[in-house]
């Protein structure tokens, strides 16, 4: 099962979340389909997603997605994703 918990921080407070749910084993593969869905359903822009930010959430549990990570201006500090099964 795939859960992740999103949060959009701003001033280090929770501005918006949400909860990504799959009843499949997570794929690494698919990692930047689930990341497309959550900014959908959190109506923000989707950040660019390298190997180090998969190497993050799959050794640390968590990824940061700071503005340098977006193609776009965003109007907050930092998306953070954390594997809500641990």
């Amino acid at each position: 099962m795939v859960r992740i918990w999103a949060k959009v921080i701003k001033d280090d407070k929770i501005i918006n979340q949400c909860v990504f749910e799959r009843f499949e084993s997570i794929d690494y593969s698919k990692f930047f389909d689930y990341l497309t869905e959550i900014c959908s359903t959190l109506d923000i822009a989707t950040p660019i997603l390298i190997k180090t930010h998969l190497f993050n959430y799959a050794k640390y549990n968590n990824v940061r997605f700071t503005s340098a990570d977006f193609v776009e201006q965003i109007s907050f500090d930092k998306l953070v994703l954390e594997n809500a099964l641990v």
